[in-house]
């Protein structure tokens, strides 16, 4: 498990400054470029990294295909935290600054990078640990969809929704951008995207009302912006899904949650786009479902038991969940978790580093990463890596 990838490697380990022709953009020898782009394209990025200046330039450049990196949000440690606390501006009516920080690492060059800041208008007020609560974590709600990440929900200081419309970031431009204003305000909410459509369920706003806890609502974030709308759906049948934040998974065509996490006795439900319609969850999959779960595209769901440290998938021909991994100390107290690619990335030990699991090897392959120094984990994603990112 000492394969930690948030360490910063060494050029030095890959080549011989003095040995490499600066001069030279030639990728191929005897080439012409867009026939070695071509050739170069097909090979994995972590191979071409240390090879050369000219290759490692190229993976970095418009003309090689975008790689997936770990976005991360962060917050600070809880020790930073309540170091920060005395100081913070808590007794002033608009609160505390955003205590929200968002990265991206490279997994190539095992490096992390700001993301640009978020639009100075509206400021974002969004808590992690309340500074009159520090032992106390505030859940804030995010999800990656269609290429893209989307911030939901989150809490004030004052215990009220942070938020009044979503907001985002494209990694294609590197840029910010709001989503379409919410209907009501909400946190406690259960979100999650199904073809590349968001969906907002239940939730409380400035305090409990029976129609925003009951409410299902779809953004389609693929029309056009000046299209962009929250359109109402069928509303849930109790309001028993505003007790926490809960994440819906996408999964063949479905919305499919739970309103507790962990092994408590739990409801579950599960909604179908097309239809527009609410349908009881398969036995199995509520029996099986304790702990944070993600689905990797719409084929599969992926969920960790958080108790026990397992990861399983879920088999829909048998109603069943399939283990991957048996028990893992490092997926113990798994609190989110983030599938793409045949990676699995879970939010673990209190966010004081990020399993990774990748499924596709046989037998599964567990890695580390730790955040950067004096900061926490909240929650992961997996998309293109940033156009900003300059190596």
């Amino acid at each position: 498990m000492n394969n930690d990838t948030s360490s910063k490697r060494s050029e030095s380990q890959y080549y011989d400054d003095d040995d490499d022709d600066k001069s030279s953009s030639v990728l191929i020898p005897g080439l012409p470029d867009h026939l070695a782009q071509q050739c170069l394209s097909a090979v994995p990025p972590s191979l071409l990294y240390g090879v050369c200046r000219s290759w490692r330039r190229f993976i970095y450049s418009p003309s090689f295909p975008p790689f997936y990196c770990l976005y991360a949000l962060l917050s600070p440690s809880s020790s930073m935290a309540a170091s920060l606390s005395s100081s913070s501006s808590i007794g002033k009516p608009e609160g505390p600054p955003s205590s929200i920080e968002f990265l991206c690492l490279d997994p190539v060059s095992s490096k992390w990078s700001q993301l640009p800041s978020p639009p100075p208008e509206p400021p974002l007020r969004i808590l992690h640990r309340h500074p009159s609560f520090i032992s106390r974590t505030l859940t804030v709600q995010s999800l990656a969809v269609s290429g893209r990440l989307l911030l939901v929900a989150g809490t004030t200081h004052n215990f009220l929704p942070a938020l009044g419309r979503p907001l985002c970031f494209d990694p294609s431009t590197g840029e910010w951008f709001s989503g379409p204003p919410f209907t009501a305000p909400r946190r406690w909410c259960a979100t999650g995207s199904v073809h590349g459509q968001v969906y907002v369920a239940s939730g409380v706003g400035s305090g409990y009302q029976g129609d925003v806890a009951r409410a299902l609502e779809k953004w389609d974030v693929e029309q056009k912006p000046a299209d962009w709308k929250w359109e109402k759906l069928s509303s849930l049948n109790n309001g028993r899904f505003c007790r926490e934040a809960v994440e819906g998974v996408g999964y063949k065509g479905k919305l499919c949650m739970v309103n507790i996490k962990g092994n408590a006795v739990k409801e579950g439900a599960v909604y179908d786009v097309t239809a527009d319609q609410w349908e009881k969850m398969p036995r199995g999959m509520l029996a099986g479902w304790n702990g944070p779960a993600a689905g990797d595209g719409d084929d599969e769901i992926y969920m960790v038991d958080e108790s026990i440290g397992s990861l399983s998938r879920y088999k829909a021909e048998d109603d069943s969940w399939e283990e991957v991994i048996q028990s893992s100390e490092y997926l113990k107290g798994a609190e989110r978790i983030a599938v793409e690619r045949g990676k699995v990335c879970t939010v673990s030990g209190r966010g004081r580093w990020v399993t990774v699991v990748d499924v596709a090897a046989q037998p599964a392959r567990i890695w580390v990463v730790n955040p950067p120094p004096e900061m926490e984990f909240i929650a992961v994603h997996i998309l293109p890596r940033m156009k900003s990112v300059e190596n």
